[in-house]
């Protein structure tokens, strides 16, 4: 997010001396709130099965796994309509549209504006000779609006399969998944993606319709009549779905398949990821253990984070559940501020990427003036204080310090949700203060849809992933040659439940690599369970590395704490097992290394490459990077013996980044080969 979201400017004297008078009354108004009381001994969260296995401590045995919220939602076409009926047909997609004065509020379908087109474009599908029935792919190819949520839910009415596309994936990959699924029709967003579909049309033999979100021009709906492809406005699409003959819906069962989404790791090609409806209800049971934060037909979330990837699909799917609203941002990051002031959501799902911007711009502020500094310092201490007894509330005489925070998301956030990667536990404190919400985060992958853990309410403590999600179970599989983690018995992390996917689609022998006989998916990712029973993730099995003299090292823990840096925007670590120390190559952030090198060190006029291979800047960077490793408390051999700095960034263009923009190991290690060898031989 911008720096100027965060500009603590309006700190100054006079709310110093607020503070510090009020220091008396604050004693007293921090003991006054009622804390939050967690649903299990937060000393105690989960319970110990017979075969080793963990559930949350609220559960008593696998018989009490939970598959739905409500007895009346078995499906995901049974989820939507219980939203229309608790919201009496409120609000359901919003999204902004400008009005003839200039201004551009958010303009909203209710729930029955919303089933209503669903079913007139599922009618078109049938127009349009596609089968009913789990046989029948259907793809959609786009950014987050309206029209993605009504096709999905035009394939329920009918028990169509829907398959997400991604640009992140790569053309390629998107070429690959409609010719394994054999998909006939494709529902895009704009003309440029159907004009590279109709480029590819000789790829692409079970390729027959195109709908485009955007419209139509003549010319691309004649290129597509040359190949053999009919190309046609989402608009006109609806509008025959409309007019024809209506047919009675044939919803699914819960068994039945609800999507394939397809996911690209660190290497090789991308593979379907099976999800029944069954699947994506039970896990969006994680739900009940915010009692306290309930999520209910009064609130408004704002969609960003991509509907591809099923963690936003899962929150918007209890969104719906409960009848809440969700408010679309305009397909741009840059405009991603404006779209919350406007919305004022009081649900935010975010990415770590996000809350670290949010985290560095801040900083960056707040240390530019002792004063700002020095105060920002005693607000923190005084919310982190509070959250470590519970109390969760922005109305306290701090609070006013972190008012222009909370602003920037748009004022009324009451529950943040982050996963996808690891948040360091000083970023997760200061959201949980400044935000005046309550923040939870969840591990897990889309092989158990979602999260198959989450933080609970009332545990204030950063670091760890919380308690197995209802429907499941967690338990460890031993790890070859990893020893003890920090005293800790660690191991593979095993998942079993209602949440775990029902295979590869026509990859059956990576689904019995994944999943065992025993039906336990193993995630790939090495964790163990703190003193409190809550699960803490080390790294990925294949990332975790041993050193020459023995020592295991987990690369990603320590990126993480390497990028707190406000110099730096990417990191990637590495260790040869001949060698007795880790190196690093980084990418500095140049928004604020730039200006710190012209303002600090006199450097002007000097490109990002030339900065890049100025020793004063390597000293620079690399001293804060060994200070935000003590900071997280490393051990000697995890923090890196020499850097060398990039000013290419990684992404996922020049393939040095998965999809979700993860680091992709093998070929960092092989686009930086040399500098790694070069930086070896100099240590030596």
């Amino acid at each position: 997010m911008a720096t100027s979201e965060y500009n603590m400017s309006n700190v100054g004297i006079a709310l110093g001396v607020s503070i510090a008078g009020a220091a008396g009354a604050y004693y007293y108004m921090s003991n006054s709130p009622k804390p939050l009381v967690p649903l299990v001994d937060v000393k105690n969260q989960t319970r110990i099965l017979p075969d080793g296995s963990r559930i949350c401590a609220l559960l008593q045995d696998e018989k009490s796994f939970m598959l739905n919220l409500y007895p009346e939602v078995n499906t995901l076409y049974e989820n939507v309509r219980r939203g229309l009926r608790v919201s009496n047909n409120g609000n359901m997609l919003g999204m902004r549209k400008v009005q003839p004065d200039g201004s551009e509020p958010y303009v909203w379908l209710s729930y029955n504006d919303v089933l209503d087109r669903a079913d007139y474009v599922s009618q078109a599908f049938r127009e349009y000779g596609l089968p009913v029935g789990q046989d029948t792919c259907i793809g959609i190819y786009g950014k987050n609006r309206p029209e993605w949520v009504i096709t999905e839910l035009a394939c329920y009415n009918f028990n169509n399969v829907v398959v997400s596309l991604y640009d992140t994936l790569g053309f390629e990959a998107c070429l690959f998944i409609i010719n394994q699924t054999e998909m006939n029709v494709v529902v895009v967003d704009d003309l440029a993606k159907a004009a590279n579909l109709l480029k590819s049309k000789h790829e692409l033999e079970s390729l027959k319709i195109i709908v485009v979100m955007d419209g139509v021009s003549e010319e691309l709906a004649q290129t597509g009549r040359d190949v053999g492809v009919r190309v046609v406005s989402f608009a006109d699409f609806e509008r025959e779905g409309k007019e024809a003959i209506p047919l009675s819906h044939q919803p699914p069962k819960p068994e039945d398949l609800a999507t394939i989404c397809y996911t690209s790791g660190t290497t090789g090609n991308v593979k379907g990821v099976m999800l029944t409806h069954r699947n994506i209800i039970a896990d969006g049971t994680t739900l009940s253990y915010f009692k306290h934060t309930n999520i209910c037909s009064e609130d408004v979330m704002i969609s960003f984070l991509p509907l591809a990837h099923m963690f936003e699909r899962v929150v918007q799917s209890i969104c719906y559940a409960v009848g809440a609203s969700v408010g679309f941002y305009r397909g741009q990051i840059r405009q991603l501020n404006e779209d919350i002031k406007e919305l004022k959501p009081t649900v935010f799902v975010a990415v770590p990427r996000v809350l670290n911007g949010m985290y560095d711009k801040t900083m960056s502020e707040v240390n530019a003036s002792f004063l700002k500094r020095t105060i920002f310092g005693l607000a923190l201490r005084c919310k982190l204080s509070e959250l470590r007894k519970g109390i969760v509330r922005n109305d306290s005489y701090v609070d006013c310090v972190f008012k222009k925070i909370r602003n920037a998301l748009g004022g009324r956030v009451r529950l943040i949700i982050t996963g996808s990667a690891p948040v360091s536990e000083s970023v997760l404190d200061f959201v949980r203060a400044t935000s005046g919400a309550l923040v939870v985060e969840g591990y897990g992958q889309t092989e158990c849809v979602a999260p198959c853990s989450v933080t609970i309410e009332g545990d204030a403590v950063s670091g760890h992933v919380g308690v197995p999600s209802p429907c499941c179970a967690i338990k460890f599989a031993p790890v070859d040659d990893i020893p003890e983690y920090d005293g800790k018995a660690r191991g593979e992390i095993c998942i079993k439940g209602a949440n775990v996917f029902k295979g590869y689609y026509k990859n059956d022998e990576l689904t019995r690599q994944t999943i065992d006989a025993d039906g336990w998916l193993h995630t790939g990712d090495v964790g163990f369970w703190t003193e409190n029973g809550a699960l803490k993730i080390i790294d990925r099995i294949k990332h975790i590395f041993k050193l020459a003299q023995g020592e295991y090292v987990a690369p990603e823990k320590i990126e993480n704490s390497y990028t707190q840096s406000k110099f730096l925007a990417q990191c990637f670590l590495y260790g040869d097992s001949l060698k007795r120390c880790v190196i690093a190559v980084v990418v500095p952030d140049f928004e604020v290394l730039l200006p710190y090198a012209k303002n600090h060190l006199g450097m002007v006029d000097v490109s990002p490459e030339e900065l890049c291979n100025k020793s004063e800047i390597k000293k620079l960077i690399f001293e804060d990077m060994i200070a935000h490793g003590k900071v997280a408390k490393l051990n000697s051999y995890e923090q890196a013996k020499d850097i060398y700095i990039s000013a290419e960034q990684f992404s996922v263009d020049n393939a040095l980044l998965t999809p979700t923009l993860k680091n992709k190991r093998p070929n960092l290690v092989k686009h930086f080969k040399s500098v790694l060898t070069e930086m070896y031989e100099k240590l030596d």
